[in-house]
């Protein structure tokens, strides 16, 4: 038996990006109160967290203001609003936006990093779309921010096109490669694949993996451990797993998890006390045997979203038939 117990010290090169805007926002259409936004930006700057993802930065066009609110297109004016004139020196804390390809109008959106507040572009995108992703990693590099490649829903493409993309994303500037479990599905023996095959595929590039996990399974924080073993050093969370469906890898318990000395719980926690859970009461989020059972089935949540918000939540019996029988 090794008489060594990593688990006890701590990874300083490992960042934490909390995205409870960004994927909270999913849940009521990014309709938050600047109070709201303002209490999680203060939080993540209190309790030491890395980078703090708040919003997405896509097009008015498909997202229009009067249904969508303000963190769903990130305009400068409103982060500003909210933020002031952050600075991520004296802060410690890099803000974030996810850009999707099909989704964003990024040749005009985004703004010179050196005019915004924003240090990270975090480009998501599907298979079929890297071709776009490349260009937008590029684009956002050559304005001066830190970018991201996020390819989503792994779970549901081949093994061919996941060394597709890779090698597409290996020679870009992208500084991090997420494996991105959209549909929650993944175990940890093919989080261990997907590592290996993600830094096989970028070795030599400079590139770091990260994970984002969602919680059909139950499997977020479990798997998010994995991925951190392995040698994932950006790892995503949300704060009280605040996010579509049954949420997100939590914020509170990865960081006790950590043991960086860096982190302060004590501002999480009260988060959490002050705003999440009043809204918990508002809106439905967390696991349940809806997102559960699509989780087992590989498949996005939206059909339990929906089932969730109809006339019988909670006849789990009906919706598993129905989506068994759809398979």
């Amino acid at each position: 038996m090794s008489d060594k117990a990593p688990w006890i010290t701590f990874r300083p090169e490992l960042k934490v990006l909390d995205c409870t805007i960004r994927d909270g926002g999913l849940v009521n259409a990014h309709q938050f109160s600047d109070q709201f936004v303002r209490a999680a930006y203060c939080t993540c700057v209190a309790a030491g967290i890395d980078y703090m993802e708040i919003g997405y930065k896509n097009s008015p066009r498909v997202f229009p203001k009067d249904k969508f609110g303000a963190w769903r297109h990130c305009d400068e004016d409103d982060i500003r609003r909210v933020v002031g004139d952050h600075d991520p020196v004296k802060t410690g804390l890099k803000l974030a936006v996810m850009a999707d390809a099909g989704k964003s109008d990024w040749q005009t959106q985004l703004i010179p990093a050196a005019d915004s507040v924003l240090s990270t572009i975090r480009v998501a995108y599907y298979a079929h779309q890297v071709s776009e992703a490349v260009d937008m990693i590029y684009h956002a590099t050559e304005l001066g921010y830190e970018a991201t490649s996020n390819l989503m829903a792994v779970s549901s493409i081949t093994e061919e096109e996941i060394d597709t993309v890779l090698e597409a994303i290996a020679p870009t500037p992208a500084s991090t490669m997420v494996i991105v479990d959209s549909f929650g599905y993944l175990y940890r023996e093919q989080v261990d694949r997907l590592y290996h095959k993600y830094s096989e595929a970028l070795a030599g590039t400079g590139k770091e993996i990260g994970i984002h996990a969602h919680n059909n399974l139950q499997l977020a924080f479990a798997n998010t451990i994995e991925a951190i073993i392995l040698g994932c050093n950006r790892v995503d969370s949300t704060l009280y797993g605040f996010g579509r469906g049954a949420g997100n890898c939590n914020t509170e318990i990865l960081l006790g998890f950590l043991r960086n000395p860096k982190f302060n719980l004590r501002p999480v926690i009260e988060m959490i006390q002050n705003h999440l859970l009043p809204l918990r009461k508002e809106l439905d989020w967390g696991p349940s045997i809806p997102y559960h059972i699509t989780g087992q089935l590989n498949q996005h949540p939206r059909s339990a979203i929906e089932w969730r918000e109809g006339a019988t939540p909670d006849d789990f019996l009906s919706f598993y038939d129905k989506v068994v029988s759809e398979v």
